[in-house]
């Protein structure tokens, strides 16, 4: 009796799992396969998530160490063109350096606009664009601190002149003289070889 039992209930539960296994909710289930993918995404997912903590949660470098790179003056950047700019390209309101034939270099001042002085008053402006003639590219380095004394120099000296006084190529010429030995006094005991007139107008 207890046999007959025992085998009912077996066909019981078999009948129950179905032909196909299926559960009797009449869900199949999953196959090994899905399972190793689903964990192996959940590892990635996982790994990432924590990569991911990792990078935004890293303590940040100290205090110290970040004043420090601070404090760092940054290099120098090497001047296109020589030491002082030369190539002829230089900013608004800078001396530009040019390197001349047998080691002399062409130092073009800013140009210079001034109020000229006339015998009826009426507005006169000379714009002079002049350049000097140094010996070695040594005297740069003296005459770029020295030239706010150079153009206080040329204001308070052209100022002065008269447009008559530069007419023709004595006029000219007595200008740069004048103009060569003040900047001579300003630079001694170095020396200017040259004052040059590149452009000059009077209006």
């Amino acid at each position: 009796m207890s046999k007959d039992k025992a085998k009912e209930t077996e066909a019981e539960t078999d009948g129950a799992e179905g032909v196909d296994g299926e559960t009797p909710a009449g869900k199949k289930k999953p196959p090994l396969k899905m399972l190793i993918i689903a964990g192996v995404a959940a590892v990635l997912v996982l790994g990432g998530g924590g990569g991911a903590a990792f990078m935004f949660l890293k303590p940040k470098p100290d205090a110290a160490h970040g004043e420090a790179g601070a404090k760092e003056k940054p290099k120098k950047k090497k001047k296109e063109g020589g030491e002082h700019g030369g190539g002829g390209k230089a900013e608004p309101g800078a001396a530009t350096v040019k390197e001349g034939p047998d080691g002399i270099v062409f130092y073009t001042l800013p140009d210079i606009v001034v109020n000229m002085q006339t015998a009826d008053g009426r507005p006169t402006f000379l714009k002079l664009k002049l350049t000097l003639e140094l010996p070695d590219e040594e005297l740069v380095d003296e005459l770029n601190p020295a030239m706010p004394r150079m153009n206080d120099m040329f204001q308070t000296f052209l100022r002065e002149i008269r447009p008559e006084d530069l007419s023709g190529s004595q006029g000219s010429y007595q200008l740069r003289m004048e103009i060569l030995r003040r900047v001579n006094l300003l630079v001694a005991p170095s020396k200017v070889n040259a004052v040059l007139i590149e452009e000059m107008l009077i209006n």
